[in-house]
């Protein structure tokens, strides 16, 4: 697998259910009480610039406010998944599967009292949601596929209560699409048709029904059209929304991505300002920075730059005093650099 590959898959896995969480907001009947949704506006603005110690304090003060929703706990949970994934960091997992049980428990006793309200399924569609990215990134897949697939049931369920429910096309779309491309060992089944093409439709009306930050349903489909090789689609997606969030470093990663096809030069300028944006982190661990420059690398031999590439990959073998955490989550890397490196010098 390439290492761009790679990235695209845990990146497409990380946005889907950014999404599902992000796209609340696409939904014209916001949740009925005008604070809540001032805190979630200012949050969630917070996590799109990444910043995410602002984003914690305004969702604890949800949480504190009103502790018989999920929301805060829900939030909470996706601050720290969220930063850890940006930052290249080890997750947190006992505090993230703490908020997100206790999350799931008010939920399930919301919708229990009341099962016709849409809010009570969409609070237990996120919560199983975010509990299967965390069994994702702790390696229990067979778990994760069960309580993901439990996830959209739930938003299915919001649909039937009421087909204008946006998030839950966001939601729906991104799965249709990416389970029939990434979940091929599970074909077998009945209901694992090929759906990538109802997947991209839901994502579409997604994008065009959506009015209040209906950018975000656009991040799904920036990968779903570069895992289908429409590059100029997604290009042109990522660049209209980098128009109103240039620092999103999501957004940079999937538009120089995009171009890697198109124009390798234009794909390794933009990464080049990823590099830039992560050296600005404070005691950053260079993971980023390390994966970034070996797909560089990758992009300087492509176009016969070997010069540039060798030099890259020098600059990567040489970093020192990295954690044991990033050492082992980037071994495979180092050794791909390193057969780069051998075949560069050949």
């Amino acid at each position: 697998m390439r290492g761009t590959e790679h990235l695209v898959l845990c990146r497409s896995i990380t946005i889907t259910f950014l999404v599902l969480l992000l796209n609340y907001f696409a939904y014209s009947q916001r949740f009925p009480n005008q604070e809540i949704n001032r805190l979630l506006d200012v949050g969630i603005e917070y996590v799109l610039n990444q910043n995410y110690d602002l984003a914690k304090s305004k969702f604890s003060m949800l949480e504190k406010k009103y502790p018989e929703l999920p929301f805060g706990k829900i939030y909470l949970a996706v601050v720290d998944i969220t930063k850890a994934f940006d930052y290249g960091e080890e997750i947190n997992s006992e505090a993230i599967a703490k908020n997100l049980d206790e999350a799931l428990e008010l939920s399930e006793n919301l919708l229990e009292n009341n099962p016709t309200d849409i809010w009570n399924h969409y609070f237990v569609a996120l919560s199983k949601g975010y509990k299967s990215y965390l069994r994702v990134l702790n390696g229990d897949w067979l778990s994760a596929i069960s309580s993901g697939l439990s996830s959209v049931n739930y938003f299915a369920d919001c649909l039937e209560l009421d087909s204008s429910f946006y998030e839950s096309y966001v939601a729906l779309g991104t799965f249709k699409f990416w389970k029939s491309r990434k979940l091929e060992f599970l074909e077998w089944l009945p209901f694992f048709d090929d759906e990538s093409e109802n997947g991209i439709r839901f994502l579409e009306l997604a994008l065009d029904k959506t009015s209040y930050n209906k950018n975000l349903a656009a991040i799904s489909l920036i990968w779903v059209y570069i895992e289908n090789k429409n590059f100029y689609r997604a290009i042109q997606i990522a660049e209209k929304e980098l128009k109103k969030n240039p620092i999103n470093r999501t957004y940079k990663w999937a538009l120089a991505r995009a171009y890697e096809d198109v124009n390798p030069k234009i794909a390794i300028q933009v990464y080049k300002e990823l590099i830039t944006s992560y050296q600005k982190i404070p005691d950053q661990n260079h993971y980023h920075e390390i994966a970034l420059k070996h797909i560089i690398a990758q992009q300087y031999a492509k176009i016969g730059e070997k010069r540039d590439a060798l030099r890259l990959c020098d600059e990567i073998l040489s970093f020192q005093n990295l954690t044991e955490y990033v050492r082992e989550k980037l071994a495979d890397r180092f050794k791909r650099v390193k057969k780069l490196q051998k075949e560069l010098i050949d």
